[in-house]
């Protein structure tokens, strides 16, 4: 009796349950890596941008006994919130951003919007994302507050928002990585 040699490999059946579980955790992987990339890109961004607006702001303050006169929510800088893909070039900051000496410092390109509001003590601010989203409370001192604006995954329907005040420093997100 000849004995057949023995064949070492997988079945058809083996490679196809193989290439379904690949399949299943590329599906599940792969969303997951976009929102942290998004997420990433904005993060990377609004802070060294806070930072300067703060320190501008309070220099103004200093110079002048008073914070620079609100640009509002309603007024973005870019107007438009760029895409995740393409930034926005910096050519010339508006008057409001000059006059303060803001230097956007590292890039010249922008993925997200800014603006900031200031108020005089216990003026409220006239609404907008920081009242609803962020819950600002007026304080007993004169105030401002930054916001930037992102739309990092092209939705118009849902932005990220990123807020700070001359309260509180902490850097507070809506929407990360949306």
């Amino acid at each position: 009796m000849r004995r057949r040699p023995s064949e070492a490999g997988f079945t058809l059946i083996e490679m196809m349950v193989t290439v379904a579980i690949i399949a299943i955790l590329a599906a599940i992987a792969i969303p997951l890596f976009s929102r942290e990339t998004r997420k990433s890109k904005a993060a990377s961004e609004v802070p060294p941008i806070f930072n300067d607006l703060r320190t501008r702001i309070e220099q103004y303050n200093q110079e002048n006994g008073a914070y620079p006169a609100s640009i509002g929510e309603s007024t973005m800088w870019p107007s438009t919130a760029p895409s995740t893909t393409t930034r926005s070039i910096i050519t010339s900051m508006p008057a409001a951003w000059t006059a303060i000496k803001v230097r956007i410092t590292g890039n010249d390109m922008v993925l997200c919007s800014y603006t900031w509001v200031s108020g005089l003590a216990n003026a409220a601010p006239a609404g907008g994302v920081a009242t609803t989203s962020f819950a600002f409370a007026t304080p007993s001192t004169n105030w401002y507050y930054l916001l930037a604006r992102c739309n990092m995954d092209g939705n118009a329907a849902v932005d990220e928002y990123f807020f700070t005040s001359s309260t509180d420093p902490t850097i507070k997100k809506i929407n990360e990585g949306n």
